[in-house]
């Protein structure tokens, strides 16, 4: 669901990366009234307040040369439609439970969703460091052609 800051409880969610804490509490709602990002939440049943990982959702675009060879095909020459996944965190005492599986599913949902009604071509994210890059290549995101870091996963074929 997405983040609605009267109900969620932001400022207990703690994922152990300052940055991913300081985000959520600090810009996530901002962002989504701007327009700029939204927040994807994932809470406890029990207690609906409580955040138990989040993540952040925005529009972007690849550059074609990005994307490796096999998937420029059919393609034009201009920026590739894309969704960012621009943060994804689990809270500390929740992980090993599949709830970053969770939240990365929902957001490839997302983006899937989109290719209907706007046109995305490509999940994309730019991970914080190698280990992050694993998680996400373990579901199949590839590196794109300018850094190792900048992932992409293709949202269909046509």
């Amino acid at each position: 669901m997405r983040l609605d800051p009267r109900q969620h409880d932001r400022g207990s969610f703690c994922c152990g990366v300052e940055v991913l804490d300081t985000y959520l509490r600090q810009q996530a709602g901002q962002h989504q009234r701007e327009g700029i990002a939204t927040t994807h939440v994932l809470v406890d049943d029990i207690t609906p307040g409580s955040i138990l990982g989040y993540v952040s959702l925005a529009a972007a675009q690849l550059h074609l040369q990005d994307l490796q060879p096999p998937d420029r095909k059919r393609l034009p020459a201009y920026p590739i439609p894309a969704t960012r996944v621009g943060r994804l965190a689990v809270s500390s005492q929740h992980r090993g439970q599949g709830y970053g599986r969770l939240l990365l599913g929902h957001a490839v949902n997302s983006g899937l969703s989109l290719r209907e009604k706007l046109g995305v071509r490509v999940l994309v994210v730019d991970a914080k460091d190698e280990r992050a890059a694993m998680f996400y290549k373990a579901f199949g995101f590839q590196p794109t052609t300018a850094t190792a870091l900048t992932l992409y996963l293709p949202l269909g074929n046509g």
